[in-house]
């Protein structure tokens, strides 16, 4: 079967030009071979005329076309001035086209950082916008409340965790995007149009193949372009209204949530941990404002997370290994709300509508069935007991919920509920809240499984592991793959779900290592460099929801959980709490507006009330509530049709006929640019150099987590106490000053703790310390202004010996002596002369050129070694210790006695 790859956007920067009429928007290619044009009308006042020719032009006639464009605008032949054609702003995608009560606006990406790589794909991070109007000033038709909109609209903050990519789609998982590269695509590639076959006969004269004029046929690959889940995409209603008028180049899709990559270094081998969280753009809101679902089956607060782990030795999808393992997190789904009115921390859980059938709750498991597959497993973290109901009330109203659809579901794929009061385990002094959550996530795991595109490795089969045999999930002949998901909720879904998930994504993560060979038993332990570099992840990530719903970093945390926590945490808690408390009190209604608006839930218009002056945004997302539904579906076969028949694998990666209708093959040469991954990572066509490169700046486990001394193991899974991690909260103080506080400390302080209780990474470390580590060690030369050029000289070579002792673990001396440099020159000179061949008549290449292997094996890989040649008396000599250690000694013949008495005489005489 040919090979098939994903498609690169052919737009990855652009250029606005304007003139009176007209926006032209250039965009180009990474190496700015091919570009494109689209014209955007400005006599319009309330319109959005766009013509885009689908053509693709080379850099010259560009330039030819700009040129006649800035000529044919000038008032006056030969005249230079702002009437002719201008540049306005430079951008690397859009983002979309919003109106509201006046013309359309344009908002453009103008700085973007790369924030994870994934198989030669780039993620970036949007990190700066701009907003421009579209129509001229001249036919402008002006109205009062335009700039409120406006301002409610940027109260979106667009720079702050929204990501998109060019070749990557992040809207699925990469399970989805894998598999897709494996189907049968010979039945369902679509004809070229005659645009796309001239643009490939053009690329075909720009690339060379050298097997062409041998008369072989040139391999065909299969390009795709998958359409997004747009439960997860946030900009799909403001490319809506020109989806279907521009090339599919200029549509770039954004996700809102959270991304974050670490690299694991195990022995000097990399593996790349990276996590994502999608954020549900249906239902979307503020904690207080949105709770609960809606009538379509949308949840609140719904979050996927996928963690992602590969082998970054070998960049590519086709050849490296890769796995993921997802989870889900969201509000119960159940018609309920909270009365923010009252001004209570917590006001009272109201259900406010009856739901006999589960009505609402079998459409929300409809979607992750069709999604993720069987088994989906619910654990539910709210309180049991309590003086007064309060989270109790979801648990009666869910549980139920859950038994009345089980029913009518075959029992191999019924729903797992799981119920456990984390609270309560909290609190008391006897239980371990830890211990009981590995054990629930042992189990999940076991019964999901999780991706991975490579088959188990031979060392799984000669060495098993009673784990690793009773591991669930669909194997493939290529892996495995995961089926059914986990879905973890509390009542805000914040600080008790992320802990829980953590602990499932570390049962899952040792998994994932030893799939791909890198550890001998499926089994992480806390206070190792891997789970330390993990648990900072899954903080970062906790922070970044938190703050997106609830509008304050996480409360609770893992360390809390552990009971290791810092006394400082308490008070740091406190504060998160006031933060969470006056941030729904006071500022949720503006950011929920602002939501509401960017999503287009609502659209600005004459005959409408204005935003501000809704009391509720009950009807806008509750679609029902202003149309009769015109067809009910069924409350016994309440899943969609084909699902059942495709479980436990999810019905959206199945190659059936609904999922290949969202997919468009085009046939195209192997050297085409546009799934070229090789020269879109690399970029041969450009100047780089090593330290600016991402991997560089990656958080490192080497460098911020193991510990700087002598003799210390360097394995990632090692067990470490706090004073030993690499990350330490005197880690910009001099070493001396360092030891001696320690010494002080320890004078002073209680006896340690045990093993088990010793903390992980310290969280009081400002975010300034942590780049300022980051950079020195990057670096590894600090910069200091002085007067004195004496104190100088001393201060660089103390610089010199300690960023030796950094990668090598000790302090050279100073210069060496002369004496020892004269001999090393003896022996440079010996060295030169040790090769020299008389001139005879008739010369010997072999006594010139010495090609014997330095090494005894044949094959020198990490991947496969030939066993080496072993002589005789070597042979005897393994033999009679294997003999001597079973216990049957040999003769001692005269040279072992001579030898024995030898070593005994210098020994102890």
């Amino acid at each position: 079967m040919p090979q098939s790859a994903a498609i690169i956007s052919g737009i990855q920067r652009m250029v606005l030009y304007e003139t009176r009429a007209r926006y032209f928007l250039v965009g180009t290619n990474q190496s700015e071979t091919k570009h494109r044009v689209l014209k955007i009308d400005r006599t319009e006042p309330k319109d959005l005329v766009i013509i885009d020719d689908k053509h693709v032009y080379s850099q010259q006639e560009v330039r030819e076309l700009l040129g006649r464009l800035d000529l044919g605008n000038r008032t006056k032949i030969g005249q230079k001035g702002s009437s002719g054609l201008s540049r306005a702003v430079s951008a690397f995608g859009i983002v979309g086209f919003v109106r509201f009560l006046e013309g359309y606006y344009i908002v453009l990406i103008t700085k973007r950082r790369k924030m994870a790589d994934i198989g030669g794909h780039s993620i970036y991070k949007i990190e700066d916008t701009s907003m421009i109007y579209i129509p001229n000033d001249s036919v402008r038709v002006t109205h009062p409340d335009e700039a409120r909109y406006v301002r409610i609209f940027q109260n979106v903050d667009l720079s702050s965790n929204f990501y998109f990519s060019y070749s990557y789609d992040l809207s699925h998982s990469l399970q989805y995007n894998l598999t897709l590269l494996q189907r049968p695509y010979e039945l369902w590639s679509s004809p070229t149009s005659p645009a796309e076959e001239e643009v490939n006969k053009q690329s075909k004269q720009d690339s060379f193949d050298i097997f062409e004029d041998e008369g072989l046929p040139t391999q065909v690959v299969y390009g795709l372009q998958s359409e997004p889940y747009y439960k997860y995409v946030w900009n799909g209603k403001l490319l809506e209204r020109v989806k279907d008028i521009v090339h599919h180049d200029w549509l770039m899709y954004i996700i809102h949530g959270f991304c974050g990559q670490s690299k694991l270094l195990i022995y000097g081998r990399p593996v790349h941990i990276t996590l994502f969280a999608r954020r549900s753009s249906k239902f979307a809101g503020t904690r207080f404002l949105k709770r609960g679902a809606n009538c379509e089956g949308d949840v609140a607060n719904e979050v996927e997370t996928e963690q992602i782990v590969h082998d970054a030795s070998v960049m590519s999808f086709a050849a490296g290994s890769y796995s993921s393992y997802v989870q889900v997190r969201g509000s119960v789904p159940l018609y309920w709300s909270q009365d923010i009115s009252t001004m209570m921390p917590k006001p009272p859980i109201r259900l406010d509508q009856a739901d006999p059938y589960a009505h609402v709750a079998a459409l929300h498991f409809d979607q992750m069935l069709q999604r993720f597959g069987s088994p989906i497993i619910i654990l539910n973290l709210v309180k049991k007991r309590e003086k007064r109901k309060h989270e109790k009330i979801l648990s009666e109203e869910l549980y139920p919920a859950v038994i009345n659809l089980n029913q009518f579901l075959p029992p191999d794929n019924c729903i797992d509920y799981i119920a456990w009061d984390m609270a309560r385990y909290t609190k008391s002094k006897l239980c371990n809240v830890l211990d009981r959550l590995s054990m629930i996530a042992e189990n999940v795991v076991k019964r999901t499984g999780f991706f991975i595109n490579r088959s188990d490795f031979y060392c799984h089969t000669i060495r098993p592991d009673d784990r690793w045999g009773d591991l669930g999930g669909h194997i493939t002949a290529s892996g495995r793959v995961q089926t059914g998901v986990l879905r973890t909720n509390c009542v805000d879904c914040l600080d008790r779900t992320n802990t829980a998930q953590f602990m499932v994504g570390k049962c899952a993560l040792a998994y994932q290592l030893y799939a791909l060979g890198m550890i001998d038993k499926p089994k992480l332990q806390f206070d190792t460099d891997c789970v330390r570099l993990f648990e900072e992840l899954y903080e970062d990530h906790g922070d970044t929801l938190s703050l997106q719903y609830g509008g304050s970093q996480l409360v609770h945390r893992v360390k809390t959980y552990r009971k290791i926590a810092p006394w400082t945490q308490h008070s740091k808690d406190i504060m998160q709490t006031l933060s969470r408390y006056y941030s729904n009190a006071f500022s949720d209604a503006d950011r929920q507006d602002a939501i509401n608006l960017f999503l287009q839930v609502y659209q600005p218009s004459e005959s409408k009330p204005h935003l501000w002056e809704l009391p509720t945004d009950f009807y806008l997302h509750q679609k029902n509530s202003m149309t009769l539904p015109q067809d009910r579906r069924s409350y016994t076969l309440w899943w969609s049709p084909g699902i059942l028949s495709y479980l436990p694998l999810a019905y959206d990666e199945v190659p059936c006929e609904d999922s290949m209708k969202k997919v468009k093959v085009k046939r195209v040469n192997r050297f085409e640019e546009s799934i070229d991954i090789y020269t879109e990572f690399f970029k041969p066509y450009e100047l780089t150099a090593f330290d600016d490169t991402f991997c560089i700046a990656m958080t490192n486990s080497a460098r911020e987590f193991m510990p700087k001394t002598i003799g210390v193991d360097p394995s990632p899974f090692t067990v470490r106490k706090p004073e030993e991690t690499g990350k330490s909260v005197l880690g910009n103080k001099s070493s001396k000053e360092e030891t001696l506080l320690q010494r002080k400390t320890a004078a002073s302080a209680p006896p340690p703790p045990s093993e088990e209780a010793i903390s992980s990474t310290s969280e009081d470390d400002s975010e300034e310390d942590r780049d300022d580590d980051g950079s020195v060690s990057q670096r590894s030369t600090p910069i200091k202004l002085l007067t004195e050029s004496g104190e100088s000289n001393r201060i660089q070579e103390e610089i010199q010996q300690q960023s030796v002792k950094e990668p090598y673990g000790l302090n050279l001396s100073e210069f060496p002596a002369e004496k020892d440099l004269h001999i090393y020159e003896r022996f440079v000179h010996l060295g030169e002369s040790q090769h020299r061949v008389e001139r005879t008549e008739h010369i010997n290449l072999a006594n010139i050129i010495c090609l014997e292997p330095v090494s005894c094996f044949p094959e020198d890989s990490i991947y496969g070694v030939s066993p080496p040649q072993v002589d005789r008396e070597s042979r005897e000599e393994f033999e009679s210790h294997v003999v001597t250690g079973q216990g049957q000694v040999r003769v001692l013949c005269r040279d072992d006695m001579l030898m024995y008495r030898e070593y005994v005489k210098n020994r102890y005489m």
